[in-house]
This record gives structure tokens, C-alpha cells and sequence, in this order.
């Protein structure tokens, strides 16, 4: 019989993380999460649904997450498209999390030990403290595929068609939010899970391969209505190659010996935790469901090798395995009785604390001070010294969509920036270079360590020495 940790401390500390995320929702912009702001409102001011908009092109991406991100920012305001497109990030994360509440009760049949499990995928540091809020696409992608492998696993396991469909249209939901990358980890889950008889059976009855079917049926039917056939599918496939592309040998050899210890690190402290508890030889509980462990810990593996193993890519990548790490890890805890799971609490409730600190003080000031509401300032700048001038914007960098997201959200609903047109004669464009081709320097910002150039040409930029 386990012993279990204080259900009640481990309820209180999961209120306490999902409410950790609040004050990063009014973050100003961090890397490169402008790209999802911006193509937000052009998609929404063009009225097109199917296409994501960048500076008024296609940005050969999949929209799903855009077509979160609006509703949320038409309920709140524009201005606040930041703010939207951060909950649709916390929305996920938190929903991964009650996926893995969910497949934990379900596999391990111990309430407890699911809340356990939660917390810590919960209280991963790169989640809790980084991943877990920034919006990009990896939270929502997350969701979608670990969704998608918890209810394939229960289907098989309660031999359910209606979980096996949910499953389907979650992978296809994936699909749509980010890359093919989606099935690799639906393929590896599929793959372990139909080594087990039962499941094998269930998922060969007809019933069942056409429900599996309809997994290849929406990405082609999505792919035919695009008005570039080929070109969102071949930008996906190229992403995937450039991750395969070949390093030099040492610095392969140095990824493939660093790779496991960053990941550990970064989705510590219950990772590290569970080594250290196994070096310890602390486990003495055996395991009640060990084929279902085993199988987790597999799928796991299969996950996570094509990433380990490939010469590019980063943790991030890993964001849909996330949780079925903190499951295998957790169990390791769990198993140690009373006092490593105790140990376990009081690790998460110091990273929890930490991420108080830096939600609340630490992070704040780094944007005060360094990079962050710099990039708002600039915006509202350029935007005054621009004024009765067309606006243009070629600049993809990390500071210059941030800059140009919070311009297009002070103008909105007027026209979002989009790139110049082959000939213009008078206006301002926002350039990553000072390109003497494109126009004549009018204002130059430092931002932190990036530069961005407001060139201008012909009366605009008399305008702009005035």
C-alpha cells in the first residue's frame, strides 16, 4: 500500500502554480512571441481565416492558435492582444497538466498519485518558470499532442471508440497548430501502445481503422483548401530537414553527451529528484501497474530519441513529452513512501516560491531596465514622429516584430504594417539594417543589443529631420 502525500498541500500547491502565471500575462513582448500578435491581427483585419498573415504575405504557417488568440482578443480589446494570446498559452499549459491528471487517475486507478503527478509536470522548472507562458506555439501544440496520446492509450485500454475519435481529432488539432511533428509522437505512442494484444486487436477492428483514418484525412483536406497547394506543406517538411542537418563530429558528440543532462536540469526538480532517489536506492514500494509504467516510459523514450539524436533542436521541442516525463518520474517518487514524497512538496513549493520572485520582481525589472518595455516605448515613438506618412515594416527580427506589434496594436483597428510595396515614392519603413537601397536613415534605436533602422523616402523624410 502506498503512502500517501498530504492530498491537501499538494491540492493547494497546484492552485498556487496555475496562479504563478497571472502576472506574466502582462509581461511586455519576449522573443519572438510578436510573430503570433501580429499574424493575429492581420488574419483578423483581412477577415481570413485560412491563412496566417505576416506583413501582409503568407506566412506558410498552420493557423489553429491564431484562431484561439482572436475571439479572446476581440472579448478583451485589441490593445490587450499581448494579454490574449498569453491566456491561450496558460490555457494550455494548465490544460496539459489536467490531461496528465486525467491518464494518471485512469492508468493508476490513485487519485492522490495523480494530483502528485500534476504538480510535478506543474512545477518543471522550464514550464513553470519559462515555457509554460510564453506564447508561442509549443504550449498549445503540447495540449493538442499529449491530449491526443492520453486518450489513444485510455481508448485502448477501456477499448472505447469514442476516446479513440477524440484522439484523432486532438492530433489533427496538433497538426494545425504547429508541424508534422505531431505524428512522431502519436506514432511512437501507437507504436508502443499496440505491442499489448488487446490494444493491437482494438485498434485492427474496422471500426476502429476508420476512425485512425480520418488522422490522414483532415491534414489533406486542410492542405487542399490553402490557395498555394504545397507551399504550407513544404515550409513544414523543410523545418523538420534543417533540424536533421549535419553538425561537425565533436559538436555532435558534445549534443549527444549534453542533451539528457540539460533536459534533467531543465525538467528538474522532479527529474533530478527521481535519479537521485534511485542512486539512493530509496524506492521500496513496488510498482502496482508495472506494464503500464514500463509502457509510458517507453513511449517516453521514443519521444524523445529522434530529438536527442538529431543534430538540431532544442528543449522546446520536447514540450509534448513533458508530461509523460514528469508521470515516469513522479511514480519513482511516489514510490518512495512518506518522506520522499515529502521531499518531493517542499522542492516544488521553493520553485513555486521562485517563480513568485521572478513573476512579481525579478522579471519585471529586467524589462524596466534592459529589454522588454523599451520595445513599447519605441513603438508609441515611431508611431508620433511617423504620423500622416504610410508605415512600412520589413523587420523580422525578435526586437523589430515586438516593435511592430505594439504599433499595430495602437492602431488598430486601422491596417496592420505590412512589408513596401515595389515602388513607393513617400513613407517611413521599420528595417532590421540601415539599407541605403531601401531609403535614407531617419531614426535609429539601440534596443539592448539589437539595432532597428526608421528609413524614409521622399517628403517623409524631410518630415523626419523636422
Amino acid at each position: 500500500m502506498l503512502i500517501r502525500a498530504p492530498k491537501t498541500q499538494t491540492g493547494w500547491l497546484l492552485w498556487l502554480g496555475a496562479l504563478s502565471f497571472v502576472p506574466t500575462l502582462f509581461f511586455y513582448l519576449v522573443g519572438e512571441e510578436g510573430i503570433y500578435t501580429i499574424t493575429s491581427m492581420e488574419m483578423w483585419y483581412q477577415q481570413n481565416w485560412i491563412q496566417q498573415l505576416m506583413y501582409g504575405a503568407d506566412n506558410h504557417r498552420p493557423p489553429l492558435m491564431n484562431w484561439l488568440v482572436m475571439p479572446v482578443a476581440q472579448l478583451i480589446g485589441w490593445s490587450h492582444v499581448v494579454v490574449a494570446s498569453r491566456l491561450v498559452s496558460v490555457a494550455a499549459t494548465l490544460g496539459c497538466v489536467a490531461w496528465l491528471y486525467w491518464l494518471s487517475e485512469k492508468l493508476f486507478a490513485d487519485r492522490s498519485f495523480a494530483l502528485f503527478a500534476a504538480l510535478s509536470a506543474l512545477s518543471m522548472a522550464d514550464l513553470l518558470l519559462y515555457r509554460g507562458w510564453l506564447s508561442y506555439t509549443d504550449p498549445t501544440f503540447a495540449f493538442f499532442t499529449f491530449g491526443a496520446i492520453a486518450t489513444l492509450w485510455v481508448a485502448t485500454i477501456n477499448s472505447s471508440w469514442r476516446w479513440l475519435l477524440t484522439s484523432v481529432l486532438l492530433i489533427s488539432c496538433a497538426m494545425l497548430t504547429k508541424a508534422f511533428t505531431a505524428y512522431i509522437f502519436y506514432g511512437s505512442a501507437l507504436l508502443v501502445i499496440a505491442l499489448r494484444r488487446p490494444a493491437r486487436t482494438f485498434l485492427l477492428c474496422g471500426p476502429s481503422a476508420g476512425v485512425m483514418a480520418l488522422a490522414l484525412l483532415v491534414p489533406m483536406v486542410w492542405f487542399r483548401l490553402l490557395p498555394q497547394v504545397g507551399g504550407h506543406s513544404s515550409t513544414m517538411v523543410d523545418e523538420i530537414a534543417r533540424k536533421l542537418s549535419a553538425q561537425s563530429g565533436l559538436d555532435y558528440l558534445l549534443r549527444l553527451l549534453t542533451y539528457p543532462l540539460e533536459t534533467a536540469f531543465w525538467l528538474s526538480p522532479v527529474v533530478l529528484l527521481a535519479a537521485y532517489l534511485l542512486w539512493r536506492r530509496r524506492v521500496s514500494i513496488p510498482e502496482t501497474y508495472p506494464e503500464r509504467y514500463r509502457e509510458g516510459v517507453l513511449i517516453a523514450v521514443l519521444c524523445i530519441a529522434p530529438y536527442w539524436l538529431s543534430p538540431q533542436g532544442g528543449i522546446r521541442y520536447l514540450l509534448p513529452v513533458y508530461p509523460l516525463i514528469a508521470l515516469a518520474a513522479a511514480r519513482i517518487v511516489w514510490r518512495t513512501g512518506a518522506r520522499g514524497q515529502a521531499l518531493a512538496l517542499r522542492w516544488y513549493a521553493a520553485l513555486i516560491a521562485v517563480k513568485f520572485l521572478f513573476a512579481l520582481l525579478l522579471f519585471p525589472y529586467y524589462q524596466t531596465h534592459y529589454r522588454g518595455e523599451n520595445y513599447a516605448r519605441v513603438g508609441q515613438e515611431i508611431l508620433q514622429k511617423t504620423h500622416g506618412f504610410p508605415l512600412y515594416t520589413n523587420n523580422s527580427r525578435s526586437a523589430g516584430l515586438s516593435v511592430v506589434s505594439y504599433i499595430d496594436a495602437q492602431r488598430f483597428p486601422r491596417a496592420p504594417l505590412v512589408m513596401p510595396p515595389q515602388e513607393w515614392d513617400s513613407g517611413f519603413v521599420i528595417s532590421p539594417v540601415n539599407d541605403a537601397s531601401t531609403g535614407e536613415l531617419a531614426f535609429r534605436y539601440q534596443l539592448a543589443a539589437d539595432e532597428l533602422f526608421v528609413l524614409c523616402r521622399g517628403a517623409a523624410c524631410q518630415a523626419g529631420r523636422q
